[in-house]
């Protein structure tokens, strides 16, 4: 199959298009992503471009899902089966003038169940994953969004309006089938800020007190593993990003919750082996390519926005330069 012709980009194990994130994927070949991830538009909470394609660009929840529900379907398709599909979301606050009240949209439940119209599995079988909740601070979040519900005057005047940060979530969602390629092995690294700065893990062990164990060992596996199994990550570093600054154009609105690499590096490490396909179909300025480029597999994706697209080849050129010796980027989709 042949994506339909788009400016793109390449190198060294990986290909970038900027276009129509559906029209890419449906030049992909069938059960060939090992794995994906991607922050997706958040309904009309943000409006990037004024492209009718940009799914940023809806009016109504209704119109974003129609549109979305397009990617979801062949992001079903290229995926390989028993493999995973992460989703980076968060719940969305209402306002009086779009919605007629202020509250909270469930877009993370939306989010799952058009994923599992979709023929998507969600759910804890053999213990694969289901989704992670990620802490917000609430006053860098006061101090973003200027929410009147997370300020202490509020709290003060009337608590029943007051509400708590709204978190992040990652919604791992799987293909059925049975996975060919075991994603296998110990852990031998570990993403995030509770680590030592010198980088061996501590942490509490019920016969010998507090142990330290080292990169390499079985007990450091098991203890890295141990606080990635939490339901909560509260170790994320929020500032951990890309810069964007290049790509930000005057009359952008502010994303305010872009997908940290820590939370990437975790996922790429957990579900996906080096040398497999990683694909993001809404890359942006290229979080997940670089990150899947830096841990040795490879990237595809797309990028509606040129400005973001621009800046995306910039770091995945750089990113590239890391690995001169991986191999190419998969054949099927040069």
């Amino acid at each position: 199959m042949a994506v339909m012709a788009m400016e793109e980009a390449n190198g060294d194990n990986w290909h970038l298009w900027n276009g129509d994130c559906v029209e890419v994927a449906r030049g992909l070949p069938a059960d060939s992503v090992g794995y994906s991830i991607h922050s997706p538009p958040f309904s009309s909470l943000y409006t990037f471009s004024d492209d009718p394609r940009d799914m940023s660009n809806c009016r109504t929840h209704d119109e974003f899902w129609a549109h979305y529900d397009f990617i979801i379907k062949e992001l079903y398709r290229v995926t390989k089966p028993g493999r995973i599909c992460s989703i980076h979301c968060m719940n969305l606050p209402t306002s009086k003038q779009r919605d007629g009240f202020i509250g909270i949209y469930d877009f993370r439940g939306d989010v799952i169940r058009h994923y599992q119209a979709a023929g998507f599995i969600y759910h804890a079988e053999n213990q694969r994953p289901t989704e992670v909740t990620i802490r917000k601070d609430p006053v860098s979040a006061m101090q973003r969004s200027k929410a009147i519900g997370l300020l202490h005057k509020q709290m003060v005047k009337d608590s029943c309006i007051s509400r708590m940060a709204i978190a992040d979530y990652v919604v791992h969602m799987r293909k059925p089938g049975e996975n060919l390629e075991p994603v296998s092995g110990v852990l031998d690294a570990y993403y995030g800020t509770e680590a030592p700065p010198e980088g061996p893990l501590e942490f509490a062990d019920f016969n010998r007190g507090r142990v330290r164990v080292f990169p390499g060992s079985t007990e450091f596996s098991i203890a890295v593993w141990q606080r990635y199994a939490e339901t909560v990550w509260l170790d994320i570093p929020q500032s951990d990003v890309l810069s964007r600054d290049g790509a930000r154009e005057h009359d952008d609105e502010r994303h305010i919750a872009p997908l940290q690499l820590t939370v990437i590096r975790r996922c790429i490490d957990l579900w996906s082996n080096p040398g497999n396909v990683v694909f993001s179909p809404f890359a942006g300025i290229g979080s997940e390519g670089y990150v899947a480029l830096e841990m040795g597999r490879k990237f595809i994706g797309a990028e509606l926005k040129k400005s973001y697209y621009d800046q995306a080849v910039g770091y995945l050129t750089a990113a590239a330069k890391k690995n001169p010796s991986l191999l190419d980027i998969m054949g099927k989709v040069a």
